[in-house]
Order: structure tokens, then C-alpha cells, then sequence
């Protein structure tokens, strides 16, 4: 009778060591960009923060530089459950769907204060999408204003005529198209090599990611045309999260509400410093001149009706709330 008591406790003590592991939850986060990249900076945050508050029961890690999954194969890999959650570049995916694209449409929302704006009635279709697709977002934050990064001096539209333009996602292919440029499409963990090899030449994207790419190593101009800020998504597997008991699921949505919050905030605050680092790498950092910019001006008109005639009434709705907000 005492041998079973013993048996019992020390059974008994077994399960009570290993039911901290039983419960404890794992999550694989891919994400698209180095590690030292702002936005990877923050959803490491945003990984500490889950896992402080629900104290280890949710681990989130996170995998950056598209070290995981490619870029364009992250959103496809939460859908199916390869990896519980995810971050990507928003307009990656507006070929599925017109409103994945809305941030990228050139000179609609040319700030940050107007691209929150924006976000606050794109959100919504955002969301309801996503929900379509078993996913859930969690939250976003933008990219500093683009600009146009060049070996050659451009002065007007025309000057890109035949340069070898990198492409990221519909947008910017379609702004080589408008501009008569060779597109190649090249995304941001490639882009070193890219312009190594002089695969691509010229380019729109924000200083930071300019500052990641070191790209002052092979082109010698920035032009602060401020056409758009993009935004990166950052969302979960919707069975992944409904797994969660409550407790740890408020824990998620309370950490990715700061996460937004503090991106935006940390977004704001980089910009400045990012082209400040491109000029004293030797880059002619200069804004984009009056010609230059009525051309943009120009290409921006017509992706902005491609877009409403794409997204048809939904979109336009969207549009009409985004000016209404201003």
C-alpha cells in the first residue's frame, strides 16, 4: 500500500513539472527583412511582449531576412499552418485582391498623418479579406515616404525610359510600364546582389530600405519624391489563434495594439535619420525637380482610376471615406 502512495506522488509530481510544457504554445513568425530593419525590430517586440505577459505560455520566434519563407510565400504559408503567424509587405498580395494595394497607389497618401487616415477605413476591408483567408490581422505600420533611388541623374519622367526598374509588387511594375522602364522583379532580400550584379538600376522605395540594401555601394542618387508610404502587414493563422485560451489571446491583441502604435511612432522618427545616413554615405540625397514631380504627378492620376476601376464600388467607397477624413 505505502509503494503504490510513493508511486502515486512521484507520478503525481511528474505531471505537475511537465504541465508548464504541456501548455506552453509555439509560434514561427516569418518575416521578410534583416533583423536590424526597424519593422523586424519591432515585431521582435512584439514577440517579447506575448511572451512576458502570458509568462512563456506563448513563445513566438521570429524569422527574419525571408530566412523562412521567401516574401511572397509568407501569407500562403499562415493560410495553410507552415507557420502560425506572419509579417509581409501588404501590397505584395494586390493581385488577390485591389485592397492590399490601396497604400501603394502614388500621391493619394503622401504623409504619415494622411496614410493613417487612409489606414483607418482601408483597415476594415483589410481585415475582412484576411478573414476570408483564415487569417487575422494583427496589426500595421508603414514604411518612411518613397522615393526614387537612381545610378543616373533623373530630371524628368522621360530620363527612366529603358532603365532597368526593380518591381516589388503590382504598383511598382505597372509604374514601369507608365514610365516606359524594363521591370525586373527583385524583392528586398535580393536587392543587394541585384545591384551588385547591375540587374537593376533604378528603383522606388523608402530611405530604409535604400539604408539596408547599402545601396550608396552602387548608385549615387535619391530623389524624396514622397509618392506613397506602404505599409507591412503582420497577422496570424485564425485556427492558430483560436486555440489560445482568452487570457492569451488578449495578451495578443494588447501586444500587437502597442506594436502598431510604437512602429508608427518608431517609422516617423527613422525617416529623417535614414536619409541623413544615405547622404553621408556619399549620396546626392535632393528633392525630386518640378518636372520631374509633374510627371510623377501625372502617373499617379492614372494608377489611382486603374485602382478604382480594379476595386470598382468597394473601392470607391474607401476612396470617398479616405477624402471625406481629410
Amino acid at each position: 500500500m505505502r509503494h503504490s502512495t510513493r508511486y502515486g506522488l512521484a507520478l503525481a509530481g511528474v505531471l505537475l513539472m511537465s504541465a508548464p510544457a504541456l501548455a506552453q504554445t509555439k509560434w514561427n513568425l516569418p518575416a521578410a527583412y534583416p533583423s536590424d530593419n526597424f519593422h523586424t525590430e519591432n515585431i521582435s517586440q512584439f514577440a517579447k511582449d506575448v511572451e512576458a505577459a502570458t509568462n512563456g505560455k506563448l513563445q513566438i520566434t521570429v524569422h527574419p531576412n525571408a530566412s523562412l519563407f521567401k516574401a511572397p510565400e509568407i501569407k500562403r504559408a499562415v493560410q495553410t499552418g507552415q507557420a502560425q503567424a506572419g509579417e509581409v509587405l501588404m501590397s505584395l498580395h494586390e493581385n488577390e485582391d485591389p485592397v492590399y494595394g490601396l497604400d501603394v497607389v502614388p500621391f493619394l497618401a503622401t504623409s504619415f498623418d494622411e496614410s493613417k487616415k487612409l489606414w483607418d477605413v482601408q483597415r476594415p476591408a483589410v481585415e475582412k479579406k484576411l478573414a476570408s483567408q483564415g487569417l487575422m490581422l494583427l496589426y500595421a505600420v508603414p514604411w518612411p515616404p518613397q522615393g526614387i533611388f537612381s545610378k543616373q541623374e533623373i530630371n524628368k519622367v522621360e530620363d527612366l525610359k529603358g532603365v532597368k526598374w526593380r518591381a516589388y509588387n503590382p504598383g511598382t511594375a505597372r509604374i514601369a510600364e507608365l514610365v516606359g522602364a524594363q521591370p525586373v522583379t527583385v524583392q528586398a532580400a535580393e536587392l543587394p546582389q541585384a545591384l551588385a550584379t547591375g540587374a537593376v538600376t533604378t528603383f522606388m522605395t523608402s530611405g530604409a530600405t535604400g539604408y539596408d540594401a547599402k545601396v550608396w555601394e552602387s548608385l549615387s542618387n535619391f530623389y524624396d519624391t514622397q509618392a506613397w508610404l506602404p505599409k507591412n502587414m503582420t497577422f496570424v493563422n485564425k485556427a492558430a489563434f483560436d486555440a489560445l485560451d482568452k487570457p492569451t489571446q488578449e495578451a495578443v491583441l494588447k501586444a500587437a495594439k502597442e506594436a502598431e502604435e510604437r512602429g508608427w511612432q518608431t517609422a516617423q522618427e527613422k525617416t529623417k535619420w535614414y536619409l541623413e545616413q544615405l547622404a553621408s554615405n556619399g549620396m546626392k540625397v535632393q528633392p525630386p525637380s518640378p518636372e520631374l514631380k509633374a510627371g510623377l504627378q501625372k502617373v499617379g492620376e492614372q494608377l489611382t482610376a486603374d485602382w478604382l476601376k480594379k476595386a470598382g464600388s468597394d473601392g470607391q467607397a474607401v476612396v470617398d471615406a479616405y477624402k471625406k477624413s481629410m
